[in-house]
């Protein structure tokens, strides 16, 4: 057998027994050992990506009242909807003044039928057994800090009243006609989409009228 002959056979055999990642040149690794590699890296990163935002999200819910996000859920419907037109005692929270309390009915409430923001207001309308009537306006918030706000007034018709007799004096100097309780109420609350359906709920008319 000749010399050639003999380096050919001996480099088939040393060819054939290579690790097939040694006759890549590779190294330790075939290249098939990168791919599972790489999914690890990418399962670790959604792993972590995942615990991130369950850890944000836990968060955030201790900045959130349940009880909030119970009420906001049934708007527009109001815990005390089945207060209307029931004869009992009622106090009105007011923020910076003293709570109102009185004996007296509830003539309307309303709220907005949804609340994406996580803010919202109610209105409400009460007369009192002395022919008085309160007007509330609650701002409500899902957050925990910060709270709610409330604001209200009372209307009293006598002409005792220092706010009827301002309100009065600038009506009589626009020769209008007496205030009423409709147009405290309209000062109080304005003419929002929330405000209408307040008023559309009440047995009176506060449509302006034009001839």
């Amino acid at each position: 057998m000749n010399q050639e002959r003999v380096e050919e056979i001996t480099e088939r055999r040393v060819t054939k027994t290579l690790p097939p990642s040694d006759a890549t040149g590779s190294g330790d690794a075939t290249p098939g050992d990168a791919a599972p590699a790489d999914a690890t890296a990418t399962r670790d990163e959604t792993t972590r990506n995942e615990t991130k935002r369950n850890t944000e999200g836990g968060s955030q819910a201790k900045d959130v009242s349940l009880a909030k996000i119970r009420m906001q859920g049934r708007l527009p419907a109001l815990d005390d909807d089945g207060d209307v037109g029931v004869q009992k005692e009622h106090i009105v929270t007011r923020d910076g003044k003293a709570d109102l309390r009185f004996t007296g009915v509830l003539l309307a409430s309303a709220a907005p039928p949804s609340a994406p923001k996580g803010h919202w207001q109610e209105y409400r309308i009460y007369r009192t057994n002395g022919e008085k009537h309160v007007f509330s306006k609650v701002t409500r918030t899902v957050e925990e800090e910060g709270g709610d706000t409330h604001e209200a007034e009372v209307f009293d018709p006598a002409p005792s009243s220092v706010p009827s007799q301002l309100i009065r004096s600038a009506r009589d100097l626009a020769r209008s006609r007496p205030l009423t309780w409709m147009d405290a109420a309209a000062a109080f609350f304005g003419y929002d989409p929330l405000a209408k359906a307040l008023y559309r709920k009440l047995s009176v008319q506060f449509e302006e009228e034009v001839s």
